[in-house]
């Protein structure tokens, strides 16, 4: 991977773990600045993973070749509004924040910025992250490259032809994470009203969760319809509780509420 400085502004939990993710796979800690204006964050991101850290916005991104900016949507526009002093000419600029467009942060930043849009997840964490990315045309190959390696550090990626399709991928895997913590925590409630103490239930859902991913992963080539019905014999018990799912329409369900989340990403557009 090509090592060029990186600033990444506003050192939160998705920072950190592409910044960790970005170690791990040897890039140069010298190569990487984190800025918090918070001492003590600073302190964690020098003193843990041993890169430089700074205080200073203007100092931190001034130096630095690629610029990610990870501060929070509401937050944008005042953190853009101090560095207008920034020759952004040279400089990629990475946006992990939801909700605002290509257009608005160069509006934000009062110059045209040359600027990729991502929106990572949160098992980005473990290193298990899927990161959906767009760039206008006028982003060079290169640029592309170095983003896709990039957030390649901390999982998959895909590329979106259209920034509106941003939304989607925000409905399909930006959310998604709360959609299977919100089902792995119904059933382990239900475990436990079945008489497993809790430290049991869980293992039996993360467990049994984390082995359907892998068998999904692992079988690339059948469907997920197809690895269903291999575990569901008929009039047997997995029938029962899928019958009991398509009785209350879960699949219907499920795109209601992945639709509701597009819907909103969509709204914060307006919002910023």
């Amino acid at each position: 991977m090509e090592q060029r400085t990186i600033a990444f502004i506003g050192a939160g939990n998705m920072a950190c773990s592409i910044i960790v993710g970005l170690l791990q796979s040897g890039y140069k800690a010298s190569r990487i600045t984190a800025v918090n204006r918070t001492s003590e964050r600073s302190a964690i991101f020098r003193d843990i993973h041993g890169i430089n850290a700074n205080e200073n916005v203007m100092e931190g991104a001034r130096n630095a070749e690629v610029v990610v900016l990870g501060v929070k949507p509401q937050s944008m526009e005042d953190l853009l509004a101090s560095m207008k002093n920034i020759d952004w000419s040279r400089k990629l600029v990475i946006s992990i924040a939801a909700g605002i467009s290509v257009s608005r942060l160069s509006e934000m930043a009062q110059a045209t910025l040359n600027l990729i849009r991502v929106m990572p997840n949160m098992p980005a964490l473990v290193g298990e992250g899927m990161s959906g990315l767009y760039a206008p045309d006028s982003v060079s190959n290169q640029d592309r490259v170095f983003s896709t390696q990039l957030l390649e550090a901390v999982g998959e990626v895909c590329w979106v032809t259209n920034e509106e399709e941003i939304n989607g991928i925000i409905a399909t895997a930006g959310s998604a994470p709360a959609y299977f913590f919100l089902f792995m925590e119904a059933m382990q409630i239900e475990a436990e009203r079945q008489g497993f103490d809790k430290h049991t239930a869980r293992m039996l859902v993360q467990q049994s969760a984390l082995g359907a991913a892998k068998m999904v992963v692992a079988n690339p080539d059948i469907e997920l319809a197809t690895l269903r019905n291999q575990v569901t014999s008929e009039g047997g018990s997995t029938a029962q509780a899928l019958n009991v799912f398509n009785k209350n329409q879960l699949s219907e369900t499920i795109a209601e509420a992945m639709q509701a989340a597009a819907r909103r990403a969509e709204e914060m557009e307006s919002l910023f």
